[in-house]
């Protein structure tokens, strides 16, 4: 006897009752049930894989409460950052002063919050800036190849032959020392990565079938890279942009300790190193708390970047 439950045409025993047919529990056993996971959407599935793994969280929470300490700054802090006191220079931390004052009397623990919105927004809007134009030409290069690929990857390449600090410091001193300039020093740094990256992955999905398939239904070639090419590069560049936020996170600290970036008396974790190198011996907690807000920023940012890439990947389930 053969009838369908739920549209799925079902053969095997069963039992009549009265003239209804029925199935036996053997046969409801027989039915197989579906994974709930294969009900998931991409999005979902990738955060269930994010969240599964305890360094990913962990980075997650630490950015969190750096952005949170940043954002709320004035709110919690009771001492402004840039005021000087000549009663408490490089006072050793206290139940007043957290992490101890600096050599002009400032408190450090509001340095330190405060620095982190230079950090911060110093690794956003350069990783910002490499994606917008990174990004675009490498499309251009892996879609249209030929004499503008040729182009656009030996610039890259010259680029790319420079160190990334080297030409970062070299790009702050032409623009001026500003964290505005160091931003954009930094972005145009970053984005010789982001053309590679992106000409690589579009080489390698143009010749997949859904994109054959987009183009004998005779889509225009902008569409076929906006809408087939680039949501499924995606998962590379978010990986590749996270990990960049860490290096420009550190390339603002040089700069800064440098001079080229954040100016005193506005606070930044590199400047505040290059003022507590002076006092190593008779002050280490000037270089020890900056020092430590640089570290677990940027490893955070590398273990969710590393998450984020066992979590994106399709052949993790």
């Amino acid at each position: 006897m053969q009838f369908s439950i739920d549209s799925v045409a079902y053969q095997g025993p069963v039992t009549t009752t009265n003239g209804v047919a029925t199935m036996t529990d053997a046969a409801l056993g027989a039915i197989p049930i579906t994974d709930t996971r294969e009900l998931e959407s991409p999005a979902r599935r990738a955060l269930r894989r994010l969240f599964q793994r305890k360094g990913a969280v962990a980075g997650l929470v630490v950015i969190a409460t750096f952005i949170v300490l940043a954002l709320f700054a004035p709110l919690i802090m009771p001492y402004d950052p840039i005021a000087t006191s000549w009663t408490l220079v490089r006072k050793p931390p206290s139940a007043l002063h957290w992490f101890g004052t600096d050599d002009l009397g400032r408190d450090i623990f509001g340095r330190v919050i405060y620095g982190a919105r230079a950090s911060l927004m110093a690794g956003a809007i350069s990783v910002g800036i490499a994606l917008g134009v990174g990004v675009p030409f490498g499309l251009l290069s892996g879609y249209r190849g030929g004499f503008i690929d040729a182009l656009i990857s030996r610039i890259t390449d010259a680029m790319l032959a420079c160190p990334f600090l080297i030409l970062a410091i070299a790009l702050a001193a032409f623009l001026g020392p500003s964290l505005g300039n160091a931003m954009i020093a930094i972005g145009i740094t970053t984005t010789p990565i982001f053309v590679r990256l992106t000409r690589g992955q579009v080489m390698s999905v143009k010749v997949e079938d859904y994109v054959e398939a987009a183009r004998a239904m005779g889509n225009p070639r902008w569409r076929i890279a906006l809408f087939h090419i680039l949501p499924n590069i995606m998962p590379a560049l978010l990986v590749q942009a996270t990990l960049s936020i860490a290096a420009a996170i550190i390339a603002e600290a040089a700069l800064s300790f440098l001079g080229l970036g954040q100016q005193p008396p506005a606070p930044s974790w590199g400047s505040m190193l290059n003022a507590a190198q002076r006092f190593l011996t008779n002050a280490p907690w000037m270089a020890l708390w900056p020092g430590l807000a640089i570290f677990l920023v940027v490893l955070s940012f590398n273990l969710v970047g590393d998450g984020l890439r066992d979590a994106l990947d399709p052949r993790e389930r």
